[in-house]
């Protein structure tokens, strides 16, 4: 999915008659107060990401957005707490990749591809590695040396068992050839806490909460995980160029809602995120955190989900990735 393509193609489908979302027989909707859930703790980047969005759409939809953090269980909880919802457009999940790898790492009441409204996939970035500066690794093969030499005796965090991260950090040990112990954590908040303390000695996470932290040299970039270098980190080496060819994990963004919403109120939603989206002052706080902005449709945010389920099942399954790995 080329981002910058679906960003042009999508708003310009979506935005080019501002009145068409009040055509499609949305009714009233919405008449009262707007809920979405962040499946993890205050500080995360879908807590980030809500929050840059929050205002922009309170005054496109007219109503009050309340974000309401649900954490737990590597986002199952809330994700679970979106499937269960009234299907009336009320209630939103701001979700990530967990949504799609919990499927094949647990046994949950709820699937993918079957509980929930697709409404858009707001944006990507990739993953980083990080050091603290306390530690002796200036790059990605001293760690990895060190990590060999004494297996399972270095930490790092993620934001919880079965995430981007999680499964990234595990195919790297897999295809280098090093053991690493991991610690899990609720959220990226408190993830990130214990790691600009010292507490944990490397980090995965996306960019979008530790980029100002890298930049400020409170953590040492070792690697991130897209193909190509980051415009957000210039002069950090993705593991693709660092002996892992065409190696690739990027987190996402994914707004859902329980199934069966009318598909009037769900293209009204989306079309509300996609506004919201092209407002300067946000695609500027996006940027400040080394979010890539893609605003797809809904059908096109389904068809991702799909692939990612695919995806990254498959490899969790081949590689023998289990939820206490």
């Amino acid at each position: 999915m080329e981002r910058r393509t679906l960003l042009t193609a999508s708003l310009a489908a979506g935005l080019a008659a501002p009145g068409l979302a009040l055509s499609q027989g949305t009714g009233a909707w919405p008449d009262r107060p707007i809920r979405i859930l962040i499946p993890f703790p205050p500080g995360g980047s879908n807590d980030t990401v809500a929050r840059i969005l929050q205002p922009r759409m309170q005054e496109i939809l007219g109503r009050p957005i309340v974000v309401e953090n649900r954490a737990g269980a590597s986002g199952s909880v809330g994700n679970g707490e979106g499937a269960r919802a009234a299907p009336d457009g009320y209630t939103w999940v701001l979700a990530n990749d967990t949504l799609a790898t919990n499927d094949t790492l647990m046994q949950l009441p709820y699937r993918a591809l079957e509980n929930f409204s697709f409404c858009t996939l707001v944006g990507t970035c990739p993953y980083a590695l990080v050091a603290h500066p306390s530690t002796p690794f200036q790059t990605f093969q001293q760690m990895a040396a060190a990590a060999r030499a004494q297996p399972k005796t270095l930490n790092y965090a993620t934001t919880g068992v079965g995430s981007g991260a999680h499964i990234a950090t595990v195919l790297l040990q897999q295809r280098g050839g090093f053991e690493l112990e991991h610690v899990p954590y609720r959220g990226g908040g408190p993830a990130l806490q214990d790691s600009l303390a010292g507490h944990v000695p490397l980090f995965m996470s996306n960019i979008v909460i530790i980029l100002q932290h890298i930049r400020e040299g409170r953590l040492r970039p070792l690697g991130i995980t897209q193909k190509t270098e980051s415009r957000f980190l210039p002069g950090v080496t993705p593991f693709a160029s660092q002996g892992f060819p065409d190696f690739e994990a990027l987190t996402y963004w994914v707004l859902v809602g329980p199934a069966r919403i009318p598909a009037p109120i769900v293209n009204r939603m989306r079309d509300a995120v996609a506004q919201a989206l092209q407002d300067a002052n946000v695609q500027a706080r996006m940027a400040d955190q080394g979010a890539d902005i893609v605003a797809a449709s809904p059908a096109q945010t389904e068809a991702f989900i799909r692939a990612e389920v695919e995806k990254w099942g498959a490899v969790i399954r081949d590689n023998n990735i289990r939820a206490d790995s």
